[in-house]
């Protein structure tokens, strides 16, 4: 079957606009003048549309995304009482659920993001309750769940997290990164395996309702991606997904055989490309609103802390040189300055010990770097993973992250210009759900420096803009890349797979605040009309 699209405006990066896509049993055949002059046996009028490549999310948590909608729906509230609300409303609705979890709330509407268990007591005492922030490095908790886990004036924090406390020593009911968090979230209810294929159902609809047909899951443990290879079994994995798989510094070295034998039934499975696990996550910091992101410099706020290496330097190479030799791609958490330069180096030594491979390792996040590390990264051939819906002074920022920084630290975050200045590669990922999964939301905000639908007014650190052009192709093109996906999806180029937006107008004829209204007419996936 060969359909030609026409009477449309595509764009891909690094052609120009064109006019003609031919495509023949899911793959594209012909482009342009070509496709218009060859035989086709249906023919589809995009009447004046504007097509682009299908978007790719080369860093989120698709999981967790699917997990946090079956809770309290508390997303983009803006009070705490809203918040409250919503989760009386929840456990009203729900009596028989054991647990409470749900997620993201905003840290930033109480000073200092210190949640009281107090106050989710006001609405439920009954049941343990877990709500994640947005930055999802901190949870808030009832007095309940605090009981269960045994968490009291006597619990020291944990190596690498934090337990929030009143002058008295208790609890307050604030906890932040995995190892303070996991003191609660470790004895709730397993999830199943049903019930993340049922997280992976809802994430899926959720991306293709967005214009995203690929995405990698970039915090998979071992049950997690079970689910990913049974809804890949029965058909409820309905796009293809890359999986990075969790190790930390107490369990990397016996995790390998666990990761060899489920990158191995991932190749086995009768569509090798929906599932590719050839990815391992490390997380080197915390998250600057919290203050345990790792800094060079002291956080103005607690002149005593430098936020929280998670991986003594030594152990982190060790690691990194074990999977690294096994043809794993490295995909490092690291935001504060402190956490990007111990990457990088980890890498550069990396690089040295272990023999050459085509090997795209990545930094994901990197919000502040040190001058003298931005040029590292076209040296070592590092991908930096960016977030665009957050290069600009959202409420996080200005009321969490900047007392904690100062006006300077602050402003040397999310340099993308000078990155790309330095000849770096950036792919764009979500890191759904801590922020939306829309890529049509974020991807005018690094071009404008604003809010998505604001166009006057102060930008952030307009000098570190980008072009809209630059935008699309780190969401697409540069994307697949990152995946090792290129030779499938990311473009519209001969060879590749029929993936495209039909867009209601041409995104390069409005201003960039006003990208986020544009409505998507129509999904192709394969070849295959969706939406």
């Amino acid at each position: 079957m060969r359909t030609l699209f026409h009477n449309a405006q595509f764009w891909s990066a690094g052609v120009d606009i064109f006019d003609g896509v031919l495509v023949e049993d899911e793959i594209i055949v012909a482009l342009g003048t070509l496709a218009l002059e060859s035989t086709c046996d249906e023919s589809v009028d995009l009447k004046g549309a504007f097509v682009i490549p299908a978007f790719i999310d080369a860093h989120a948590h698709p999981i967790p995304g699917g997990r946090q909608a079956a809770g309290p729906a508390i997303t983009d509230l803006t009070s705490l009482d809203e918040i409250l609300l919503a989760v009386k409303t929840f456990a009203d609705q729900n009596p028989n659920d054991p647990w409470i979890i749900g997620g993201s709330y905003e840290a930033a509407i109480i000073e200092s993001g210190d949640f009281d268990a107090q106050w989710l007591d006001s609405v439920v005492s009954d049941r343990p309750v877990i709500l994640r922030a947005a930055d999802h490095h901190t949870i808030w908790v009832n007095s309940l769940a605090l009981k269960l886990a045994g968490i009291t004036e006597h619990t020291p924090d944990p190596s690498g997290g934090t337990i929030a406390r009143r002058g008295d020593g208790s609890p307050k009911g604030t906890l932040r990164e995995p190892s303070a968090m996991a003191l609660i979230l470790d004895i709730t209810p397993a999830h199943s395996i049903e019930s993340d294929v049922a997280a992976i159902t809802h994430a899926c609809t959720a991306y293709l309702d967005a214009g995203v047909t690929n995405v990698i899951d970039s915090w998979v443990e071992k049950d997690m991606a079970q689910a990913y290879l049974s809804a890949a079994q029965s058909g409820d994995l309905s796009i293809p997904m890359n999986l990075s798989f969790l190790v930390t510094p107490t369990d990397w070295a016996e995790k390998l055989a666990e990761c060899n034998v489920l990158r191995a039934q991932c190749a086995a499975l009768p569509n090798p490309d929906l599932v590719k696990a050839n990815s391992i996550k490390f997380l080197a910091d915390g998250a600057l609103s919290p203050g345990t992101a790792a800094l060079i410099e002291p956080y103005l706020d607690n002149p005593d802390s430098y936020g929280l290496k998670i991986w003594d330097d030594d152990e982190l190479l060790d690691a990194l040189t074990l999977f690294d030799v096994h043809h794993y791609q490295v995909h490092i958490h690291a935001i504060g300055d402190a956490a990007v330069k111990q990457a990088l180096d980890a890498l550069e030594a990396m690089m040295r010990i272990n023999p050459a491979w085509d090997r795209r390792p990545v930094i994901v996040h990197a919000q502040l770097i040190c001058d003298e590390d931005l040029p590292r990264f076209k040296k070592l051939g590092v991908i930096a993973n960016i977030q665009p819906l957050w290069c600009y002074m959202d409420p996080m920022n200005k009321d969490l992250i900047l007392p904690r920084l100062g006006k300077e630290r602050n402003d040397r975050q999310y340099r993308l210009r000078s990155l790309i200045d330095n000849g770096a590669m950036i792919a764009f990922g979500s890191d759904w759900p801590v922020t939306s999964q829309i890529p049509l939301l974020a991807i005018g905000v690094p071009v404008n420096r604003r809010a998505p639908g604001i166009k006057d007014g102060s930008a952030w650190n307009i000098e570190q803009a980008i072009t809209l052009q630059e935008s699309l192709t780190f969401y697409t093109k540069i994307a697949a890349y990152q995946m090792f996906r290129e030779h499938e999806r990311g473009a519209l180029e001969i060879g590749l797979r029929a993936d495209f937006i039909v867009l209601e107008k041409n995104l390069f004829d409005v201003d960039p605040s006003e990208v986020s209204t544009v409505e998507i007419r129509a999904l192709y996936h394969n070849g295959v009309k969706l939406r």
